[in-house]
């Protein structure tokens, strides 16, 4: 269904309530949803665009930035004050992980949806980030701790959580349900009516909702909405591809749940229209790009398969699968932009590149990165055998060295690795810990057995800013030469998120380029990138540099005039060119 602005919102939505309840009245339940969302409503539209080419995220923990012991200071008060002194005018948007009350996996358990962990701050602290900064949060949508009161009215038969969960027999053939973990899809828990087995998905203590009920549905309206009053304008929907069960089939990516997306989208459209819905779906390629809808989904998907590729491109000193892999991908839809990332709070998700990274070239990827530390983890296929499925590692660690191992050019290889993201189609993100230079926390996998903390560091953030002001720390050289690379990209309309975009063929495989052409077609920007630890060149010639206009480097590196021929580029060198250098 392609929206149509000319039908109600309450023509809109009962278009899928029949879809999602067919044994419900659907009047009653857009009663219900109307009379939710009545308090927020809003007459005004999105005039302006939802996003530019000075959108830049930074995704972090409320807690990455520790303030000293003695200090009355909340944490989230410190990463203000980071933002602020050291990110001004360039982090236009923070992603602040589950900022909630949490039981498990690091705030993936939430507890309350509608609190803010004390431990962290409070809400006062979450609306000042918002009155200066744009901000993401997460929407847990799949599943609630087992702490939560929801799950604790299941076990004593209370309304309403007695209805939110789902419960199976154990002896129900659940075979076909994809797996993103190796735990039990069923938990047994003692009830007041006895033994039951409830779905979990990822973990005991993350118990699925269950959306086949109406209820649930109208609970998490509220909750979204109670977000964008706080100020919050980008809601990541967390795990959204496993939201709807249905036996006897592979329980992911189902139609009703898309069809919660979009009624979601078209709630908030009426209500807080600025808002954008991202989905986090870390599934192979083709499976995350249907989240996009026809244009009226979600506004923005993660670009997954970026990770694992520019990685492997890297190490190996050759572009070919991320070339493949770009000139397969469409333009994102109009309303729609992808979400750039090279690192995040997870590891490193491999599932995204099958069919591309395969054979002795997979294995030597995972040996590689074990080589630099990285703790791997496993999922059980079909056949009962073990393939690895995410590299736990800090990326500044996984680019120290390549296939043949460590060198000299960690830093200039992992900054190569930001620009790379910086200038494709879509927003780039950027995990906090890409823009410290943190490396892998090794004690802190030793503290809680879990892989994903070694790229979970908490930083003192007086030892931090001491050694962003030092110019002999890998932290000082790397936050500031991004730093210098963003500034420089906020400034050019060919990095729009929707600018066009084409990648380039060179003769050399470590030769990796694409061109991005502003929607005005007044600037262009051939982006071109030496992969390898060894001088190269190209030539002019395999360039569209029109001789009717200027030629600039925008990094100040190549020098561009009648008598160039060749481009030549130092080990990991970046080459921004433009005939528009400021367009502001």
């Amino acid at each position: 269904m392609t929206t149509n602005t000319s039908l109600s919102l309450g023509d809109r939505l009962n278009y899928f309530l029949p879809l999602l309840y067919p044994e419900h009245d659907p009047k009653t339940l857009l009663k219900e949803i109307e009379q939710a969302i009545a308090p927020h409503l809003n007459t005004t539209t999105a005039d302006e665009e939802l996003w530019d080419e000075t959108t830049i995220s930074m995704i972090t923990y409320g807690d990455t930035l520790l303030p000293p012991a003695e200090s009355h200071t909340t944490p989230l008060h410190v990463l203000k004050e980071f933002l602020q002194t050291r990110l001004d005018d360039i982090i236009s948007c923070v992603h602040i992980l589950p900022f909630f009350p949490y039981s498990s996996d690091d705030g993936f358990a939430v507890i309350d949806y509608r609190k803010v962990n004390p431990s962290l701050g409070s809400w006062d602290d979450i609306v000042d980030i918002t009155d200066q900064f744009e901000m993401m949060a997460d929407l847990v949508i799949n599943h609630i701790s087992s702490e939560s009161d929801w799950f604790k009215q299941f076990l004593s038969g209370e309304k309403p959580g007695c209805d939110y969960f789902i419960t199976l027999d154990p002896a129900t053939d659940c075979q076909q349900v994809i797996r993103p973990r190796s735990s039990p899809l069923l938990t047994p828990v003692e009830t007041k009516d006895g033994t039951k087995h409830v779905w979990t998905t990822f973990s005991a203590d993350q118990v699925d909702v269950n959306f086949a009920n109406p209820d649930v549905l109208l609970e998490f309206i509220d909750i979204v909405l109670g977000y964008c009053q706080k100020g919050i304008r980008f809601i990541r929907l967390d795990a959204v591809g496993f939201l709807w069960k249905r036996l006897n089939t592979p329980c992911i990516h189902l139609p009703e749940t898309h069809f919660v997306i979009q009624l979601l989208r078209e709630i908030l459209a009426t209500t807080y229209p600025r808002t954008v819905i991202i989905t986090e779906t870390n599934v192979p390629n083709l499976e995350n790009l249907s989240y996009f809808g026809r244009g009226n989904e979600a506004h923005m998907i993660y670009n997954f398969s970026l990770p694992p590729l520019l990685l492997n491109a890297l190490i190996r000193g050759e572009a070919k699968h991320l070339k493949t892999w770009m000139k397969s991908m469409p333009p994102a839809q109009e309303g729609c932009a992808y979400f750039n990332f090279t690192a995040s709070h997870d590891g490193i998700g491999l599932r995204p590149a099958e069919g591309l990274v395969e054979g002795d070239e997979f294995g030597q990827l995972v040996d590689t990165m074990a080589k630099f530390g990285a703790k791997i983890s496993y999922r059980t296929q079909s056949d009962g055998s073990q393939r690895p499925y995410e590299l736990n590692i800090a990326l500044f660690d996984a680019l120290k060295g390549t296939i043949y191992g460590e060198d000299k050019w960690q830093k200039q290889r992992f900054v190569c690795s930001q620009a790379i993201m910086m200038a494709l189609e879509g927003v780039p993100a950027f995990y906090i810990h890409s823009l410290l230079a943190t490396p892998n926390d090794n004690e802190k996998v030793a503290a809680t057995g879990h892989n994903r903390s070694i790229n979970r560091h908490q930083w003192d953030y007086a030892e931090l800013s001491a050694k962003l002001d030092d110019p002999e720390s890998d932290q000082h050289w790397v936050f500031n030469e991004i730093k210098r690379l963003i500034g420089i990209r906020r400034q050019q309309q060919a990095f729009h998120p929707n600018a066009t975009q084409y990648t380039l063929d060179f003769q050399s495989p470590a030769v990796f380029g694409l061109w991005r052409q502003s929607r005005n077609r007044r600037q262009s920007i051939f982006c071109i990138y030496n992969l390898s630890d060894r001088p190269k060149s190209i030539s002019v010639s395999n360039l569209n540099l029109i001789c009717t206009d200027e030629w600039n480097d925008l990094l100040g590196n190549v020098v561009i005039d009648e008598n160039t021929t060749k481009i030549k580029l130092a080990p990991y060198q970046i080459a921004w060119i433009t005939n528009a250098p400021v367009l502001h």
